[in-house]
Parts: structure tokens; sequence; C-alpha cells
């Protein structure tokens, strides 16, 4: 589906723009002797204004409003980065087109796509800092704006070469059909960009799990310290040992993170609302065990793991604690493998003794697809 919202969407978007560019040249009368002036700018800014529009909803698609609130400045960039690239593409094909030049027409249009193009991926790349958490990561933000171009580049050179193709093949049919060569070439346009895009801005996070009830408040106990003595071999007398747990739910930051950074006073602490970003191929274990992959107080050492494999991910129960775990507020009965899908809710309850307590417990969601940490 997502692959054709966004072909529905660079098609659409390619039109509107030819559309408004002929209104201009037509009705208006502006620039009619260099056409591409008007006509870049049309299309590079629809096509921007196009793709940004259709990712935000793509992101958030339950909250028409919140996306419209979202969509302002990055409409903004839209605006006027596809303007400035427009009028730039449509200022150097006019001027390779003097005959004192004599530049090939498809050597000029191909250029002149490309140029569209860029601006289309630089807007949409740029834009993704305003409405997306993720882009809070530098690293991230760079390589989505690389990509982004380079895609988009790549999208419009294909659509050049195509639409060249399509030109001589129209050459040797009736004359009517010339007439629709420009939005033949500029749909052509449209799709290979929305193409590339659905690819390119897929979630970055294959699967998250966001913490729910449970994390809203801290339990604070002691940190409980192991009953060995120090080396003072290769310790210092006022070296602290390592915990056994901690009076607090956290991650192990060398396997996980969270989407977005927070403001707590510990790095690795998990709080009511915040996304988890699971690894691509791995097992993470959950109990209160320092040594899992996500620790949380009052669990058993060890209650349960999830296995993430080509996309997929796996819910394995301790089988000792089955009774302590739910999935969508259904208690668990064997240690079978739960396949997890999009908005599942898996519910871990403490443990006093061998009984569990019903008014304790941790909840998270599941998400594996369309990933938006503002949404």
């Amino acid at each position: 589906m997502r692959i054709y919202l966004y072909i529905l969407a660079g098609i659409t978007s390619a039109l509107l723009g030819w559309n408004i560019g002929q209104f201009f040249l037509t009705d208006l009368g502006l620039f009619t002797q260099f056409p591409e002036i008007t006509l870049f700018p049309c299309i590079a800014v629809s096509l921007a204004f196009g793709m940004v529009m259709n990712e935000i909803f793509i992101s958030n698609p339950t909250r028409p409003k919140r996306s419209f609130q979202t969509a302002q400045k990055p409409l903004l960039i839209a605006l006027g980065l596809g303007i400035l690239s427009g009028l730039i593409a449509g200022i150097i094909s006019q001027i390779l087109f003097l005959p004192i030049i004599s530049v090939p027409t498809p050597i000029v249009r191909t250029l002149g796509w490309l140029l569209i193009g860029s601006s289309v991926g630089i807007a949409e790349g740029l834009s993704w800092l305003w409405y997306s958490m993720e882009a809070g990561s530098k690293k991230r933000f760079q390589q989505r704006l690389k990509t982004s171009v380079i895609a988009a580049s790549g999208a419009s050179f294909a659509a050049a070469i195509i639409f060249e193709i399509i030109r001589v093949m129209l050459g040797t049919m009736p004359a009517q059909f010339k007439g629709v060569e420009d939005p033949i070439g500029f749909s052509i346009l449209g799709l290979l960009l929305g193409g590339v895009f659905s690819l390119t801005n897929s979630p970055s996070y294959l699967a998250a799990l966001r913490a729910g009830r449970g994390f809203e408040y801290r339990d604070i106990k002691p940190d409980i310290k192991p009953n060995i003595q120090p080396d003072t071999k290769n310790h210092d007398q006022d070296s602290e040992l390592p915990t056994l747990n901690q009076s607090y739910p956290y991650i192990n930051k060398s396997v996980l993170s969270f989407v977005t950074p927070h403001d707590s006073l510990n790095e690795d602490e998990i709080e009511e609302g915040l996304s988890i970003s699971l690894p691509g191929n791995q097992t993470i274990t959950i109990g209160s065990s320092i040594d899992s992959t996500i620790s949380i107080p009052g669990l058993p050492p060890h209650i349960a793991d999830i296995k993430l494999e080509n996309r997929t991910a796996l819910l394995i129960p301790d089988k000792r604690f089955l009774y302590a775990i739910e999935i969508n507020s259904v208690r668990t009965k064997s240690r079978k493998m739960i396949p997890l899908k999009h908005n599942y809710v898996l519910t871990f309850y403490t443990i006093e003794g061998d009984e569990i307590n019903e008014e304790k417990y941790y909840r998270f969601v599941y998400y594996n697809r369309f990933l938006d940490p503002q949404a």
C-alpha cells in the first residue's frame, strides 16, 4: 500500500504542477517566450509539496489535524527550495537553448529534470527534520538527506531518459499525440520519484517497544551490592562495585537505544511514552537481572526473550513465569513462541514470592510499521 500511495502522490503532484504552469503561461501570459522559467518552478514546488505531505500523512495516518499542523514548516521549506531550484533549472535551460550555445535539447531537458529531482530530494530530506523526532540523530539525518538527494536525482535522470525514448516513439505517431508529450513525461518523473521515496523513506525502525503503564512511577530502593570482596590488586579501595540490580527500569545502551533523547537523570532509564528502538537481527532478554537487555525491578531475573529476525519478532516466554505475562490482555499458557504484530500490548507482572502482584505491572506496545515517534 505504501508504494502505491507514493506513486499516486508523485503522478498527481507532477500533473498538478504542469497544469498550474500552463495556467500561468496561457491564461496569464507569464514568460511565454521562456516557458521553462515558469513551468519548472511550478513542477518543482508541486512535487516537493506532494512528497512531503505524503510522507507526513503516511507516518501519522490517524491524526490528519496533527499532520496539517506538523506540515507547516516542511511545506515552507518545500516552497522555497522548489521556487529557487525551479528558477535555476529554468534559467539554465533557457541559456543553453540559445542559438549561440546550441546544446542538444535532450541534454538540456535532462539537466533541468536533474535539478528538479535533486531539489525535491533536498526539500524532503531537510523538511524531515521538522516532522520526525528520529531526525534528532545527526548521523541518521545526514544519511536520510544524502539518500533522498541521490535517489531523487537518479529517478529524475531515469525519467529523462525514458521521456526521450517516448518522444522518439511519438515522433512516428499522428500529430495529435505530440500534444501529450509533456504530461506523459512529467507523469513518469512523478511516478519514479514516488517509487524511490517509498523505498528510501521507509521507517528506519523495523521494530520498537513503546513504554506504557507502569513506567510512570519510580520505585526507589537502595542498590544491592554483590557479596564479594574487592580485588585490591586491580582496583582502588574506593572504587564502587557493580550493582546486581537498579532501583529503576533501564535498557542496556550497548544493545538498545531510545528513539528520542529524554531529560531523565539516568540516560538508560525507561519512562512512560519513550520508544525503544530494537535491533534488526538479535535476541533481547527481559527481566530484573543486570545482564538483561531490558532490566525491570520486581520482575523475575529472566521472564522472556524477544527474538528479532528478518523483520519478524517472536516473544519467547520463560516457562517458569508464564503466568506473569499477558499478550493483549490474554495470559500466556505455553512456552511456544508468539509472533508479535503491530500494536500488540505486552504486559509483565511483578512477582512477590511465588505470587504475581496484579496491581503492579509494566506494559509495552510493540510497533513495526509507520513508526513516527511524534505520533
